[in-house]
């Protein structure tokens, strides 16, 4: 189990009904050049060198399959889509040179790579096959997420907040912030408002991930900071029976509990597991000036109660774009932008680093 911080308590996360006062400014990028302290006591190693691609996207799967771990597409900080060997970390093949955005993509078991793209003030959502192609516009937004038997997408269709021309000069933001659901066969989508206008205190709630639960109803919502590090959520919403992704029937929370101080801790970012439990970031504690004294890679149920303990990261490191491969058997997460792998929830390795989203195929 990890250590209780020391820090000083500081003001913990907004939860549903608190109302922050201000809302920040873009979060800033933390060095990828920090390592990632893993669980049991193990240390992963520096940064790697950046890849070259070598080879084709299909020898890349090949290589990674035979090697025993699932093949992995990611997001390099300069925006190009790739695809690494999981056992090397290597770039083998490039699906798109430039412009993609994190830190979310999804890959369907037809070996289709959707991702996000800059355009205009929400992005656009577009997809490639994995052995590569001519990308193909699906529609406007960001984060996106298949759902697990590939008929649905999830995504984000919010501004983006580190463009302030994005955001309107006066008025409300909030109707701007909405969760989407588009069927693919038929192109129809479901979208889901941040909450009821009556209940708006004119603060968005960004989304910042999204993942689907298996039975392919459920989805969890990580929502970023609104206020000095305080509004960070992860939100369990039912699309059947939601109407809103933060408040409202069918949307539940996932709180944390624990060491240290659950009360002043907050969950950065949260992935379902193929059993129904979830891999979190759990972070604590946020505040002013924002700060954070610890980092912990856990698997919890949806309660929150800690099922696994997978790493223990430096708390200075975001960490973000998590995933868990099919099977539940491989774990990955960016740690200031380096890329960890766990197999078996055992202490994870970095393979690379200089990326902004990474997932499995």
């Amino acid at each position: 189990m990890p250590a209780a911080s020391s820090a000083v308590p500081a003001p913990g996360p907004a939860r549903p009904g608190r109302r922050p006062g201000r809302l920040l400014g873009p979060l800033l990028a933390v060095p990828a050049a920090l390592a990632l302290v893993a669980a049991c006591g193990g240390s992963a190693g520096g940064p790697a060198a950046a890849p070259s691609v070598t080879a084709s996207a299909s020898a890349a799967a090949s290589a990674s399959t035979a090697a025993g771990s699932p093949p992995i597409v990611a997001v390099t900080a300069a925006g190009a889509l790739e695809v690494l060997n999981s056992a090397t970390g290597t770039a083998e093949a490039q699906l798109v040179p430039s412009g993609v955005i994190g830190d979310e993509v999804s890959v369907s078991a037809s070996d289709t790579v959707y991702f996000a793209v800059r355009r205009g003030c929400t992005g656009e959502i577009e997809s490639v096959p994995l052995a590569g192609g001519t990308p193909v516009p699906i529609t406007p937004g960001q984060l996106p997420a298949l759902s697990p038997d590939g008929t649905k997408l999830a995504f984000a269709s919010e501004p983006t907040l580190s463009d302030s021309t994005c955001l309107p000069a006066s008025g409300d933001p909030v109707p701007l912030f909405k969760l989407a659901v588009r069927t693919l066969a038929t192109g129809a989508q479901v979208t889901y408002p941040m909450v009821p206008a009556g209940s708006d205190s004119g603060l968005p709630a960004p989304i910042s991930h999204l993942s689907w639960a298996p039975d392919g109803q459920h989805l969890a919502v990580s929502v970023s900071s609104v206020e000095d590090n305080e509004g960070w959520n992860l939100a369990l919403v039912n699309t059947p029976a939601a109407r809103y992704y933060l408040q409202g029937a069918g949307v539940s929370f996932v709180l944390p509990t624990g060491q240290p101080t659950p009360q002043q801790s907050y969950l950065r970012e949260g992935v379902y597991l193929p059993d129904g439990n979830l891999f979190v970031s759990r972070a604590c504690c946020g505040g002013v000036p924002e700060h954070n004294t610890s980092r912990l890679m856990w698997e919890v149920n949806p309660a929150g109660t800690l099922v696994h303990q997978v790493a223990i990261g430096f708390a200075n490191l975001d960490h973000d774009s998590l995933d868990a491969s099919p099977d539940g058997k491989w774990l990955l997460y960016l740690g200031g932008g380096g890329l960890y792998v766990s197999r078996g929830g055992a202490a994870p390795r970095q393979l690379t680093s200089g990326l902004i989203a990474a997932a499995f195929v």
